[in-house]
């Protein structure tokens, strides 16, 4: 049986708690994942992500879905929301943005599998998802 003083393991841990405010940074953060030996989905959901049209500079506004089963970290939410936050100035099609955000966090974590979605709000009379995902959810 776990004690409840102390169920996760947080050293190297920076961002959480920091009581930081500034400028975000595209700098993640995990912590070791403790149940290796069992599938556990891991879902994000992101209702705040800003980012720029590539041609016009104006603004787009997207919800964020990030899910994936770990391997040996799991991805800690600060670090998510500070690295999220960082592409508020960023000029991308949805397209880029999903697929970067994909193999960033994939090749940070190495999880099992991971799958990114983006609902992009209406513009122009068209709203946009965008769904990537590598791994394999069955290993």
């Amino acid at each position: 049986m776990t004690t409840p003083e102390k169920l996760s393991d947080t050293s190297g841990l920076t961002q959480l708690g920091s009581g930081q405010v500034g400028k975000p940074e595209r700098r993640l953060e995990a912590f070791p994942f403790r149940h290796t030996g069992r599938t556990t989905r891991v879902t994000f959901h992101c209702n705040e992500f800003t980012c720029l049209c590539p041609l016009t500079g104006q603004p787009d506004y997207a919800q964020f879905e990030i899910a994936y089963i770990p391997a040996a970290r799991a991805l800690e939410s600060k670090s998510l929301k500070n690295y999220l936050w960082s592409f508020r100035d960023t000029r991308a099609f949805h397209e880029d943005l999903v697929n970067v955000l994909l193999d960033d966090l994939f090749a940070f974590l190495e999880p099992r599998w991971m799958r990114v979605r983006g609902r992009f709000n209406v513009r122009g009379g068209i709203a946009i998802d965008v769904e990537a995902e590598r791994g394999n959810p069955a290993d």
